[in-house]
């Protein structure tokens, strides 16, 4: 029998705060407890940012570079296959709590549909149980209906109590533990679970996204999380000297400070100041909340793993925990995710697969990434995935078979389509704004299609403030890390169809394959044109 899925997604949580990656403040018990009883993967790493762009590679199991969406609010082109697209063809229904952030292709549909008009569309393929997107209206109601006087404009709702809510502070949010958005997700969640035992769905393997908004701001969380961390505790942050020194480090890097105001990042009734402006007190205040709105979400997971322990569904549920992106939270004098820092890339990942236990417990010090995902989810389900994904299954490293990864990619496009703030400040064309990065265990190199680019050595510079890039002594290795990048950018291309010949003998597919496991696909023919399924070349 296949296994019941469960895909989580904790938006914007840093692959370091975890108290299993041993992080010296974060207390993370019920993710650590999971952790016991599945793989930790404890160097993975997303491909792109913000959420639009790297969810997109997380359910696509393509590059940025191939799927092209690289901003929210870019279409996610209607040919490409996905991971609840081919669930449902293997008789899943993927259902989806919370939201997927990809805009509907423009040419699937009308002009008035409203779909149009909002980057929170529903990735294909997924049946809705509860949508949650950013203006959490559902939610809302939910806390009217509990006798909570809800502020005209939402957003009010989440000042904490007591509080103007200028900059960031310890009070608590409005709301409790018990009615977080969170919880009310995970409450909807386990309501729907217990509808998987009635008498027309049971022995029905289900799969079910969950797909948490926090740890991403507004940065307010309820008691007792709100004073769970003393701001004085934990490492300090890591960033050059001074803000002009960081600022002075790349155009990018510049750019994002000086447009970087208070309110975008959540910090509801803090203006349009900047945020490199605030204190030193003030960044370990937010860094306190934003380890403790993990900690809440923790709490979250917790109820999950007990709810499907309970329901007897725990030993036949294949369980996935990752983010889409990290967050900077203080470190380069920044918050937010972007660019090439590690802090807004590595990310969490761990895997249960209750048909592999001799993984439980086991932590895999190799690379992954998040394209990664959807090839492992079908290969744990015991299913065909894509030919044509970047991605490579993670079901050998779940058998302790070493990482096939010694360097992982990502990719970042800071173009602003709507208002050209970005091509206005750094002088490019649109399509000239766009950086790639390769990854090494000791080197990192950042390749810009228009400005400077930048290589790190990490193992003697791990906080990343020394650009080799330009230093003579360091050339052949910059030279070196351009050319793995270029060749990995080369083997990436769209590979849909550029592994498939038609010749006499019929339809040979190669992809994903050895020369000597090519596969000869019969029935075409130029008179009898019995073609393989549209499926078949699909995948």
């Amino acid at each position: 029998m296949r296994p019941n899925i469960v895909l989580i997604t904790a938006d914007q949580w840093r692959g370091d705060c975890l108290g299993v990656a041993g992080h010296p403040v974060v207390r993370t018990p019920h993710v650590d407890a999971l952790a016991s009883e599945a793989t930790t993967f404890a160097r993975h790493y997303a491909q792109a940012s913000p959420c639009g762009p790297s969810r997109a590679c997380l359910y696509t199991g393509l590059y940025q570079m191939t799927n092209r969406v690289v901003r929210n609010g870019t279409p996610l082109d209607g040919r490409h296959d996905n991971i609840a697209l081919a669930l449902r063809r293997a008789g899943y229904d993927p259902t989806l709590f919370g939201y997927t952030d990809q805009a509907i292709d423009p040419r699937t549909t009308s002009g008035d549909d409203p779909w149009l008009r909002s980057y929170e569309g529903i990735l294909p393929g997924f049946s809705v149980r509860l949508r949650l997107p950013e203006d959490v209206g559902p939610w809302l109601s939910w806390l009217k209906a509990r006798g909570h006087e809800v502020p005209s404009d939402p957003w009010q709702m989440y000042l904490p109590q007591g509080s103007p809510g200028d900059r960031p502070t310890s009070a608590p949010s409005r709301y409790s533990q018990d009615e977080t958005e969170t919880a009310f997700l995970t409450d909807e969640f386990l309501r729907w679970l217990d509808e998987q035992h009635s008498e027309l769905r049971a022995g029905k393997p289900w799969c079910a996204h969950i797909s948490f908004l926090r740890p991403h701001p507004p940065f307010v969380v309820p008691e007792p999380f709100n004073t769970m961390y003393d701001p004085a505790e934990g490492p300090d942050f890591i960033r050059a000297e001074t803000l002009e020194a960081e600022r002075a480090s790349h155009p990018l890097v510049d750019y994002w400070i000086g447009g970087q105001k208070r309110s975008q990042h959540y910090v509801i009734g803090a203006g349009d100041g900047l945020v490199c402006d605030w204190t030193e007190a003030d960044f370990r205040q937010l860094r306190a909340t934003y380890w403790g709105m993990i900690s809440e979400v923790d709490r979250q997971i917790g109820r999950i793993v007990a709810g499907l322990k309970a329901r007897g569904d725990w030993d036949n549920t294949l369980f996935v925990l990752t983010s889409d992106h990290g967050e900077m939270m203080g470190d380069h004098w920044t918050l937010g995710k972007f660019g090439f820092h590690e802090q807004s890339y590595h990310v969490p990942l761990i895997i249960r697969d209750p048909a592999r236990p001799e993984s439980f417990g086991a932590c895999v010090e190799g690379f992954s990434e998040s394209v990664d995902i959807f090839p492992t989810l079908m290969a744990a389900a015991g299913l065909d995935a894509p030919a044509h994904l970047d991605g490579c299954s993670l079901v050998p490293a779940l058998e302790g078979l070493p990482s096939p990864r010694d360097a992982v990619f990502w990719e970042y496009d800071f173009r602003e389509v709507a208002s050209g703030a970005a091509q206005d400040a750094l002088g490019l064309e649109m399509d000239a704004c766009s950086m790639a990065v390769v990854r090494t265990e000791r080197w990192k190199y950042v390749h810009f299609a228009a400005l400077p680019p930048l290589l790190f050595d990490l193992r003697d510079d791990p906080g990343e403030l020394v650009n080799l890039a330009a230093d003579p002594a360091h050339a052949e290795t910059r030279i070196a890390m351009a050319e793995r990048l270029l060749s990995w950018r080369a083997k990436h291309l769209d590979r849909r169809l550029s592994g498939i010949e038609l010749t006499p003998d019929g339809l040979v597919d190669g992809r994903g394959r050895a020369h000597s496991e090519r596969q000869v696909v019969p029935g075409y023919s130029r008179f009898a044109p019995r073609c393989v399924s549209k499926d078949a070349i699909s995948q």
